[in-house]
């Protein structure tokens, strides 16, 4: 382990620490380390550039700078009809952390609640089809408990590898869930990161779901500008574009995923041959329900890439994958 002599001791072992921490008590994660704050991604460098260089191949920190662009008309390539009669549902979803307060790895109960009651002013700004509802874990009923679980909404906070680096502590004060009228816009907050920003809906229609998510990012920061009068608010990096507790979600912060139902394809490839293809395509399959989740006539096709590229060039990753794997499955004689 490589660490910059002119980091004081003390700040060695109470964040460095802290930020291997999930590596250390679980050896199989796969990346082993947390930032606690900006800062450490320049104070830690040759711990984080690393991790970020073998993670996010191809991706200079000496020559390249990420570019956050949402803009949905600029995807080049549209889903096929074949493919788009398959999906059953697209889900994209970007990570946000607000510049003003420390990552969620080493926040306290104190700013996880402050960031709470910072973000119900900013819900009431939201209008449109964005508005809804904020609901806090502290003050759920059992009713909307169940409601939220039933729809797969609820995040719970049992992600043990999130655990070792501090994400769940003083679980389950400050966290909470926003749901648009309409229920295909909501918003994690204090999950992971401070903002997970999801945009939803049933059906294969991509740009309609990537319009809403980046619709919905900038209205959130126009309401951070507003309630607290700041020019900035969001907290990013020159090289590494929006930055997240996790160096794999660094510059887009943004996962986009369809269902699609494949079972011919998955009888003959399997789940493995899938997901090869997938990679090939700067993409990956999981299982419907999740990493490791059995997969039986559906899987979940995401964009692989984070960092480097443009969030419409991750969509358009994934509408590329989902079309191929979508005529492979035609080709299979039943």
């Amino acid at each position: 382990l490589s660490i910059d002599d002119s980091i004081p001791f003390k700040a060695v072992v109470s964040t460095q620490s802290t930020g291997i921490n999930t590596g250390v008590t679980n050896p199989d994660s796969f990346l082993g380390c947390h930032a606690g704050d900006l800062e450490s991604y320049n104070d830690f460098g040759p711990l984080f550039r690393g991790a970020i260089e073998k993670y996010h191949v191809g991706f200079n920190m000496e020559t390249m700078k990420h570019v956050t662009d949402m803009d949905v008309n600029k995807i080049g390539t549209a889903l096929a009809d074949h493919a788009k009669s398959k999906i059953i549902s697209t889900r994209i979803r970007c990570a946000r952390n607000l510049s003003f307060f420390p990552l969620n790895t080493c926040g306290t109960k104190e700013s996880r609640l402050e960031i709470a009651d910072l973000m119900e002013g900013v819900f009431g700004t939201l209008s449109g089809d964005l508005a809804g509802k904020f609901y806090r874990h502290t003050s759920m009923t059992e009713d909307e408990i169940k409601e939220l679980v039933d729809k797969h909404f609820l995040f719970r906070g049992k992600d043990r590898m999130q655990a070792a680096s501090g994400y769940h502590a003083d679980w389950p004060h400050g966290r909470g869930i926003f749901v648009s009228k309409d229920e295909k816009f909501l918003m994690w907050l204090n999950e992971g990161d401070h903002l997970r920003i999801i945009s939803m809906e049933q059906g294969g229609d991509i740009p309609s779901v990537f319009d809403r998510l980046g619709r919905g990012a900038a209205a959130v920061e126009e309401g951070l500008k507003k309630v607290t009068g700041r020019d900035e608010v969001y907290m990013s990096h020159p090289v590494l574009g929006m930055i997240t507790c996790c160096p794999t979600n660094l510059g887009t912060g943004m996962r986009g995923s369809v269902h699609i139902i494949i079972p011919k394809l998955i009888k003959k490839i399997g789940f493995e041959g899938i997901d090869k293809v997938a990679r090939s395509m700067n993409c990956q399959a999981r299982g419907s329900t999740g990493e490791h989740s059995e997969v039986i006539d559906r899987v979940d096709i995401s964009n692989w890439r984070r960092l480097g590229y443009p969030e419409y060039d991750l969509v358009e990753d994934m509408i590329k994958c989902v079309n191929v794997i979508s005529q492979m499955e035609d080709e299979i004689e039943a």
